[in-house]
């Protein structure tokens, strides 16, 4: 993905008849789609620019209306469409907290130098998140990101040191 652009939900299907879509959010702040006027919709390697004409919420999905679409035949056409926003309109985040998109990819090595491999996954649980690490030979490994497991991560460089609790490699 694009390292300017937040990817901040994916469309799901239709609402409605008027051109409204569902969107699966996928940040921590769903509230934040009532600030947005633009977002940018990213399809197959194409964008589009759109408007935000309305905002609503329903269950754990967000409805949104544009003021480029108006029926449902171009609404379905924007199913699984990413939403994005310039980083630059991104939730300030406080100590140890990283956007997903700079968290996928990052080569990871423990804390004696050996290459594990790198992120290629980010797997939400109800204690922590998990990082699904994929090693040069094939192999998964799942680190959980806490204090005892992370040692750093340096967004910059795309690099992340980690300690591997015992058992850690065998699962």
């Amino acid at each position: 993905m694009d390292k300017d652009y937040l990817k901040i939900g994916v469309v799901t299907s239709t609402h409605g008849v008027h051109g409204e879509v569902k969107v699966f959010p996928t940040t921590d702040e769903p509230k934040r789609f009532k600030k947005l006027k633009t977002v940018t919709l990213y399809k197959n390697g194409k964008e589009k620019t759109v408007t935000v004409k309305s905002v609503k919420f329903f269950k754990n999905q967000v409805i949104l209306g544009f003021e480029e679409i108006d029926d449902m035949d171009s609404a379905y056409e924007l199913r699984t469409s990413e939403i994005r926003i310039p980083r630059s309109e991104g939730i300030a985040l406080g100590d140890g907290e990283y956007f997903i998109g700079d968290i996928i990819g990052m080569k990871v090595s423990d804390d004696t130098g050996r290459d594990l491999g790198k992120v290629n996954d980010i797997i939400t649980t109800a204690a922590n998140d998990v990082y699904e690490v994929k090693t040069p030979e094939g192999k998964t490994i799942m680190i959980p990101a806490i204090h005892e497991c992370i040692l750093s991560v340096d967004t910059e460089a795309g690099e992340m040191k980690v300690h591997l609790l015992p058992g850690l490699e065998d699962l």
